[in-house]
């Protein structure tokens, strides 16, 4: 269809009152080619948010030199992302009242500031350290929109045969964002002893941070660009709504809440979602040191890292793509999700103990088994969207997002609290991983499905 400008019907509500129900007067849906350009926006913006959350644990060893952090302190950075998870309601809360617009303007605005604390080149270590620690802080303030709106932007924007790959692209960039910084990390910044050709190379500190001060500031000019571009143009919703249930009324931001707590299957899925989610998160942001004892280098572990990631974003697209095509079949999708999850996570697991188990521990099979736990978890992540939605319609989609992934950063931050105390020997990760996988898979089994949205808008005029 045609795109159409900004114009002051994108400011008013998509439905006026009740009266469209009442008398059951068809709604005109429309979709706008300018809906790509706030589907991109979007994505970038939570790529780069993912980015900046996951930059240090991939060079932890280069910092550690560079900067004198050790595990903990690696430990504390990543869990800054879930700690800015904290004000989460506030977030939700001006998503349902003003639009995305003002919500995803002011997360661009932290994550510009901070950006730009973090990349201040004090020569003052104390100071720097509490720079950098305030800036990643900053940055996990922007995560409650970046990584829980992308439902509510396709609701907004997209008609339903291409709701579930638009939610798909929206919530995996973030995670694309965590794969991209696992390859540019180590490929930019070398370890303190780099072996190339058979050579040991000796870096100085100052040539590590010279590499890390690079990268900041180039994930801080990105930012900037986003921030400027989203200011300009980022319309709150198209003039005409794509579809009857993105112009249906919803619950009030009080009555939602309600909902979503008194709603015992909600709360059963959130947790299945929650858990195993929340669980890789820490467990990837931390994946150098899961695989050290391993003799797995920084390099060859942000590899891992990157394809499990990448691999995640890819499938979990195909799989929106195959349920836009398939509806109501969301509940088998995750099914065979998980328990590929489950088996992959048991097989990493007793691999890394292949002392105890006698399994061969190859860097094929490490690769290979690792690589898997990402994609069948990450992949996951917006069919989990769309079953929410689905499940407690007509509670509006950036509330029942925000309530899961804060939810999931809770998980995260649990993780990397308990890993600041006992970070010696990780082995616990790994098991953490694969029985929240099974647990998940569980709680899926028993739950019962319902598609309340999807029945709106297939036997609703549009």
């Amino acid at each position: 269809m045609g795109a159409s400008s900004s114009t002051e019907a994108e400011t008013e509500p998509l439905i006026a009152d009740s009266r469209v129900e009442r008398t059951g007067q068809p709604v005109n849906g429309r979709v706008y080619r300018v809906r790509w350009l706030v589907l991109t926006l979007f994505s970038l913006l939570a790529l780069m948010q993912g980015m900046v959350w996951n930059f240090w644990g991939p060079i932890q060893n280069s910092a550690a030199q560079a900067y004198g952090f050790t595990k903990a302190d690696i430990a504390v950075l990543v869990m800054w992302g879930p700690v800015g998870f904290i004000p989460w309601l506030l977030f939700m809360w001006l998503m349902d009242k003003k639009g995305l617009r003002s919500s995803l303007l002011l997360s661009a605005f932290f994550m510009l500031l901070g950006s730009a604390l973090r990349s201040i080149p004090l020569t003052d270590e104390p100071l720097r350290r509490w720079l950098i620690h305030g800036g990643h802080f900053i940055n996990g303030l922007a995560g409650p929109t970046t990584m829980s709106a992308g439902p509510f932007l396709s609701t907004t924007w997209f008609a339903p045969d291409q709701r579930a790959t638009a939610t798909a692209v929206a919530s995996l960039f973030c995670y694309l964002g965590s794969a991209a910084a696992f390859v540019v990390g180590p490929l930019v910044v070398p370890a303190s002893n780099d072996t190339q050709a058979g050579t040991t190379l000796t870096y100085s500190n100052d040539s590590i941070r010279d590499r890390i001060q690079l990268i900041m500031y180039a994930e801080l000019a990105v930012i900037a660009v986003l921030f400027a571009a989203i200011l300009f143009y980022f319309p709150t919703r198209p003039p005409m709504p794509p579809s009857v249930a993105a112009a249906s009324e919803r619950l009030s931001y009080r009555s939602s809440i309600c909902r979503l707590v008194s709603n015992v299957r909600f709360v059963m899925i959130a947790l299945a979602f929650a858990v195993p989610t929340g669980v890789i998160s820490g467990w990837s942001g931390v994946l150098d040191m899961v695989l050290s004892p391993a003799n797995v280098s920084q390099v060859d572990a942000g590899w891992i890292g990157f394809w499990s990631s990448v691999g995640g974003c890819v499938f979990g697209v195909a799989m929106a793509r195959f349920a836009d095509s398939i509806r109501g079949m969301l509940k088998l999708i995750l099914v065979l999700m998980l328990a590929g999850a489950s088996l992959s996570s048991t097989w990493f697991t007793l691999t890394c103990l292949s002392r105890v188990t006698h399994l061969p521990s190859t860097a094929a099979i490490l690769y290979t088994s690792c690589i898997l736990v990402g994609i069948f978890i990450n992949s996951s992540v917006p069919i989990f969207f769309e079953l929410f939605i689905e499940t407690v319609y007509p509670v509006p989609e950036g509330i029942t997002c925000g309530v899961v992934t804060f939810l999931s950063n809770l998980v995260t931050g649990l993780l990397l609290f308990f890993l600041t105390f006992y970070c010696t020997e990780l082995s616990w990760l790994n098991w953490c991983l694969t029985g929240s996988c099974l647990f998940s898979l569980i709680l899926i089994l028993f739950f019962r499905e319902s598609y309340d949205r999807l029945y709106l808008d297939v036997f609703v005029s549009v």
